[in-house]
């Protein structure tokens, strides 16, 4: 039995794992399906030379771990980061597994990453990097194979850059990664995608406590892609968003931020500190805000033993990749805070990547209005899906999305005849 001591200090893998296994007894997973969903199926690690602009020579390492690809081929982003090792990225890939299969996506799940810190790399040695990368983890990588996309400080130009390099080797390969930009079939509404879902997912949540957006308030932690998509839009839905903050730090305002103009603030001093007239905060000062949601959007394990007791938001969005670690879920749980788990929370992104690749395969391009519909089927669904088997079994939502996301994988890799 993990202790909570123990249990905090989880590497990433062993607390996606710890959720299956939880799961997987709760359900009846046999032993054998157990053992081949709880490993990942292949992992690989590239050795990178960079040649720098200074024409020194940099040896990095990249990752590319396939979880499980039972539902469909593989799927999952690429990243860019210091802490972007080999049991991070395995963690991200089973998330990626759960993830498409509580939206009914037909992939399975993997991810991609490089340990490095981009901040230190001109735009040319990025180029480079992203090319050598694909290069190194090409003969593993397909259209109908394993589908890369965008991630922490990587974007649509990184997938240019990817898509270039795969089309070198293969051909013209557009669907070999989705995040890419529009004129190279890249989808409308992509880079809005995940915190569009995340918002939607809210909305939901927010209707089933029979309360308003317009009576609520939101701090939202990460202001990149995602935490600032989230803050727009659910600013545009009416929610009072009275903090926002990067790797930098946070902003506070209780009558609520103007977050159009925080957000060209950001664009032009590249942070959200000393945007004027707000309280400055720390980004772990926002976690703990007097809110009625909070939105963890930027790194995993933010809210832990340590704090999940100061978290004063009954209701948590997970728009990052597991921000709450499993001892901090279980208290969140006795203290009756509701957690919109990631599996489900973040799934916009992947599911907007899906109809990219759909495009790209027909060779049919959609309007942005067609995407959002189709990304809010999806997303209301799974979270109605979820919300009812939670409450049929009287648990949390994290375990109603686990089970039903493992058993579609297990019912998959059974008829496949892999156990």
């Amino acid at each position: 039995m993990t202790t909570e001591d123990d249990g905090d200090n989880m590497t990433p893998f062993e607390a996606v794992t710890m959720f299956f296994h939880e799961v997987a007894d709760d359900i009846g997973i046999d032993d054998q399906t157990r053992e081949a969903l709880s490993g990942t199926y292949r992992e690989i690690r590239v050795q990178i030379p960079l040649r720098r602009d200074d024409g020194s020579v940099r040896t990095l390492y990249g990752y590319r771990v396939q979880h499980n690809g039972a539902r469909g081929p593989y799927k999952g982003g690429v990243r860019y980061h210091p802490h972007a090792d080999l049991d991070e990225v395995r963690a991200l890939a089973a998330l990626m597994t759960w993830k498409t299969a509580i939206v009914e996506l037909p992939f399975g799940g993997a991810k991609g990453g490089v340990q490095v810190d981009p901040g230190e790399l001109s735009e040319g040695e990025k180029e480079r990097l992203t090319r050598r990368y694909m290069t190194q983890v090409s003969y593993i990588i397909g259209a109908h194979r394993d589908i890369m996309a965008p991630d922490m400080n990587t974007n649509a130009q990184t997938m240019a850059w990817m898509m270039d390099a795969y089309g070198q080797r293969g051909g013209h390969t557009p669907a070999i990664v989705t995040g890419k930009p529009v004129p190279l079939g890249g989808s409308l509404g992509r880079d809005a995608a995940t915190g569009r879902g995340a918002v939607i997912v809210m909305n939901e949540a927010v209707r089933d406590m029979g309360r308003q957006p317009e009576d609520l308030t939101v701090a939202i932690q990460g202001f990149g892609n995602v935490g600032s998509w989230a803050a727009r839009l659910a600013a545009n839905e009416g929610y009072r968003v009275v903090a926002v903050s990067d790797v930098n730090g946070g902003i506070f305002e209780h009558r609520g931020l103007n977050v159009p103009d925080v957000m060209s603030h950001a664009r032009e001093s590249g942070s959200v500190v000393d945007y004027p007239n707000c309280d400055v905060l720390t980004n772990e000062d926002l976690l703990e805000l007097d809110v009625d949601i909070l939105m963890p959007c930027a790194l995993g394990g933010v809210i832990t033993k340590a704090n999940a007791d100061r978290i004063a938001a009954k209701l948590i969005i997970e728009g990052a990749n597991h921000p709450v670690t499993p001892v901090a879920d279980r208290i969140l749980d006795e203290r009756g805070v509701t957690v919109v788990p990631d599996i489900l929370a973040n799934a916009g992104g992947v599911t907007v990547s899906y109809f990219e690749w759909t495009q790209n395969i027909q060779q049919f391009h959609w309007e942005e209005d067609r995407v959002n519909s189709e990304l809010a089927k999806r997303m209301t669904r799974a979270y109605q899906e979820v919300r009812d088997h939670s409450r049929m079994h009287d648990t949390d939502l994290r375990h109603a999305g686990f089970a039903i996301a493992v058993d579609r994988v297990a019912t998959a890799a059974h008829l496949r005849g892999y156990v």
